[in-house]
């Protein structure tokens, strides 16, 4: 009698799998850098076939902006609700910064690397990439409650007034590669921004 034992492997698909693979792409990513992951190397270190990538993506960079994308989704920031718009910014703002700096940093490292040149995007392209709207829905939600408790009236403010705080958080990050200091929020907040919708308010 064979008293062997069958080993019995769960074979991942679908979703499961594709988040396999963007996971095993994003660390390699870190850990290896842009220049140096291939298909080849995601392959292995999500231990199944090369031809399971190609299947999804064509190249590898199609498969960096999509472990750029996965690992964004995979780990939201949570949005605030302090009762006050000014609160909810700088608390809105801080938390992405510190969330988000180690992110920009390695996506900043992969588009110096050979990403921008590879794919032949503009900067301006390999930007809205990497950050597909990031901040979006925190802008909407926070704005909205602020509209609904009276402290701004979005009707009267352009939408790249709404956007600056997170605009220039975001361009700090990318520049220093590193959280953006709580002063500098503040001062975001609340010398450039207020000033700004407070004028559009009273016009």
């Amino acid at each position: 009698m064979d008293t062997r034992t069958t080993k019995h492997v769960t074979r991942r698909r679908g979703q499961q799998l594709e988040s396999a693979l963007l996971e095993a792409a994003w660390d390699e990513l870190v850990e290896a850098g842009f220049a140096n992951l291939t298909m080849e190397s995601v392959a292995v270190r999500a231990r199944t076939g090369i031809a399971v990538l190609y299947r999804r993506w064509a190249n590898k960079d199609e498969l960096v902006f999509a472990a750029l994308q996965h690992y964004r989704n995979a780990n939201p920031v949570e949005i605030p609700n302090t009762g006050a718009l000014r609160s909810d910014l700088i608390a809105q703002l801080t938390a992405l910064s510190e969330a988000r700096a180690g992110f920009f940093a390695i996506a900043a490292a992969a588009a110096f690397s050979g990403l921008m040149a590879d794919t032949g995007l503009a900067p301006s392209q390999i930007r809205d990439k990497i950050m597909d709207a990031e901040s979006l829905p925190h802008v909407r939600m926070i704005y909205q409650r602020a509209h609904d408790r009276g402290e701004i009236d979005l009707a009267r403010i352009p939408a790249a007034v709404l956007a600056m705080p997170f605009d220039l958080v975001r361009h700090d990050m990318v520049m220093d590669l590193k959280p953006v200091q709580p002063e500098r929020i503040q001062s975001i907040v609340d010398e450039l921004f207020l000033p700004l919708v407070q004028n559009y308010q009273t016009r």
